[in-house]
């Protein structure tokens, strides 16, 4: 069932449009991904599905009802829904009492607000923490306790702007593992961003892949910063400045020294385990694999993350697993450039 419905929708600042999306919908009960460059217009779009924000032309429906600009209802809307921050704000009171706070202005009765607030403190392990202050915790602990403040409060919709990025490996392991515990035990529609495309892939059910304030046009996340590097024979690709691709032909448009954003079809790149062997062909090691449909999707570190689509006669031929060290090539036409203007 959809939860959100975007048809035509836009977000303009002055004469700048910093969103346009022709169509998304978000089933309830789901998690997504959402992926994209800085600047791409994740925030934007989280705002708007936290009502705190509205959008310049088309349609926002919530529930099947289209959302207005009606003060009140708006209101209403938010009750359902929860945005924590990257760098969520604690006040200067105990762990508990940060918890505490939305429920008090709901005006939720004490014997329910305590049951609540315990509750959430032992879902997210901070309950040796209850009479600690909030500003005092790390920030993975904070992380934690701003889940908790949400969680409390019991949203239809969790919203999650960066939620492991500023915390370490630990707190990392533990705040994905309680976004899927949330998910699958209380049913909640979660929408994430992220950078870590591999967290992406582990955790979420759907990924949506933002590209200048559009939907890109694949959920895969093969989407890179790119220059061409042709002081070598043959030349290569260079991706996020951190990965580099020998190419048989050039990508038409790609000229020595122009840089721009490419886009790599994951069903157009060829997999072989073992060595390259072959020209064109770049070696990684695979981190993870999954069922995707009838496809099997591989996800290969090769200085960045490249997502691999495989059909199951191919998988079964080559058999990659996790930890194998295995040879991309890729067709000249599975890439796709975005150039600036000349």
């Amino acid at each position: 069932m959809s939860l959100y419905q975007l048809e035509h929708l836009t977000r303009a600042y002055g004469r700048r449009i910093v969103l346009a999306i022709d169509h998304l919908e978000i089933e309830a009960g789901r998690m997504y991904a959402l992926l994209g460059p800085n600047g791409a217009g994740k925030t934007t779009l989280l705002n708007l599905l936290a009502f705190l924000d509205e959008p310049t032309t088309g349609s926002l429906r919530f529930r099947g009802k289209a959302v207005g600009s009606d003060r009140a209802e708006r209101l209403a809307l938010r009750r359902q829904v929860v945005l924590v921050d990257q760098h969520p704000i604690m006040f200067s009171t105990s762990v508990a009492a940060n918890i505490e706070f939305g429920l008090k202005i709901r005006k939720i009765d004490r014997t329910a607000r305590q049951r609540a607030v315990q509750a959430a403190l032992e879902t997210v392990g901070l309950e040796r923490y209850r009479a600690a202050r909030a500003h005092e915790l790390s920030g993975g602990e904070t992380q934690r306790l701003a889940l908790a403040r949400a969680l409390a409060l019991e949203p239809t919709v969790l919203l999650c702007d960066e939620p492991t990025a500023s915390v370490d490996t630990e707190n990392q392991a533990k705040i994905a593992a309680l976004l899927r515990r949330i998910n699958a035990e209380h049913g909640t529609t979660i929408v994430f961003t992220t950078h870590d495309r591999l967290q992406a892939a582990r955790l979420a059910e759907r990924t949506v892949v933002l590209e200048s304030g559009r939907l890109a046009t694949t959920t895969y996340e093969n989407h890179y910063s790119c220059t061409l590097d042709d002081t070598d024979s043959p030349p290569r690709l260079v991706l996020h400045g951190q990965a580099t691709i020998p190419l048989t032909a050039l990508p038409a448009g790609l000229l020595p020294g122009s840089a721009g954003r490419v886009a790599i079809d994951p069903t157009r790149i060829r997999l072989r385990t073992g060595a390259p062997a072959e020209p064109g062909e770049c070696s990684g090691r695979v981190v993870l694999l999954m069922a995707e449909g009838v496809q099997i999707r591989v996800t290969v570190d090769i200085g960045v993350l490249v997502v691999v689509l495989l059909d199951p006669e191919r998988y079964r031929q080559e058999r990659p697993a996790v930890g194998d060290t295995v040879s991309l090539g890729f067709a000249p036409e599975a890439f796709s450039l975005a150039l600036p203007p000349v």
